[in-house]
Order: structure tokens, then C-alpha cells, then sequence
């Protein structure tokens, strides 16, 4: 059975990017085709990248990029929880991509993000990163409105109708993750 990190995308202060985490694994612990984990990025008190060694070595110098690596290398595949920020992906979020590399190749996401016009535009944009990691993602997104899915901008209430989105977004995403273990172990194999 796939692991599947569901991960935040945000680490300031009164940020929506936990309750929204805790509702995606509140419905994804209901399947029973995959197993779902919160990963909260703040957790790790990752600074701004200060790796002398770029990703792809996994020369890591320091102790808060060696629990990361570990956490993310236990994973199957991810579901990224995003807010958009200046038409884009969250600092946060957009930091802590750069701290990694290998222990994201091969492996499958589904993007669940948020903001005025639903995250649309940051959604897009983490797809081109996610790329670049050689991750895999999903077609169906999940968007939310801080207009008709957070009470006051800050208490996530979904909507029935986005919160529908989130079934079918999984359901392609867990073949998937299941899926690419075996190319990871093929790429194993080859390395060697």
C-alpha cells in the first residue's frame, strides 16, 4: 500500500495551509488503497536554503535537511497543500522544494491549493517545479476559494461542490504512487 505525505505549504504565523492539510487527510484516512500523513514544513524550521551543495548531491551539511530528506524519502507520492502568493506558489512551500531533489524523483503528486482565484495560478506554477523534480502529477487538482470556502478568509469551511474534487483527484493519484515504485526500483537496479 502507497504512503502518501500530504504536505503544507506554508509556515507563517495564522496560516490557513494546516486546517486545510487536516481536511485532505481527514477524508483521505477513509480510503483504504493507500495510507495519508500529514508533513508540516514548519516542523523542521527550515531557514532560507543554506545548503553549500546543490540538492542533487545529497551532500547535506545540515541537521534540519537531513530530517527533511528523511521524512520525504519515506513517501510514495505527495498531495501539496498550496496557497498563492503574488500569482505563484508560497515561499515556504517554494523553499523547502529547494532544500531536495532525489527523494522526490519518481514519485507521483496531486495539488490541493487555494487563494483569491483558487490557487489556480499557483497550482500551474508548482506543476513546472514539480516537473524539474521529476515528480509525476495528476491532472485533477483540488482549488479552493478564500471567497466561498473559508469563513472570514481565515476559517476553511469548503464548499460542497470543490470539496467533491478531492475523490477523484486521490483516485488518480494512488495508482500512480503505486506505479512508480516500480519504476524507482527499475532505476535502482540500473545504478547499481
Amino acid at each position: 500500500m502507497p504512503r502518501i505525505a500530504i504536505v503544507t505549504g506554508s509556515t507563517r504565523p495564522g496560516r490557513v495551509s494546516s486546517s486545510v492539510a487536516e481536511w485532505v487527510l481527514a477524508q483521505a484516512s477513509a480510503r483504504q488503497d493507500a495510507s495519508f500523513e500529514l508533513v508540516d514544513i514548519s516542523s523542521f524550521n527550515l531557514p532560507l536554503l543554506d545548503e553549500p551543495s546543490p540538492a542533487a548531491y545529497q551532500d547535506y551539511r545540515n541537521e534540519h535537511t537531513r530530517a527533511f530528506s528523511a521524512r520525504i524519502s519515506a513517501f510514495d507520492g505527495f498531495v501539496f497543500v498550496t496557497s498563492e502568493y503574488n500569482h505563484s506558489v508560497g515561499p515556504a512551500l517554494t523553499n523547502a522544494l529547494s532544500f531536495l531533489n532525489a527523494e522526490f524523483t519518481n514519485k507521483a503528486a496531486g495539488i490541493v491549493s487555494y487563494g483569491s482565484m483558487g490557487g489556480a495560478r499557483a497550482a500551474e506554477h508548482l506543476r513546472g517545479v514539480l516537473s524539474e523534480l521529476q515528480v509525476a502529477h495528476v491532472r485533477s487538482q483540488v482549488m479552493f476559494s478564500l471567497f466561498t470556502d473559508f469563513e472570514n478568509f481565515t476559517e476553511f469551511s469548503p464548499t460542497e461542490q470543490n470539496a467533491g474534487t478531492l475523490a477523484p483527484m486521490l483516485d488518480q493519484l494512488v495508482p500512480w504512487a503505486k506505479g512508480f515504485a516500480a519504476v524507482r526500483r527499475e532505476s535502482a537496479a540500473v545504478s547499481v
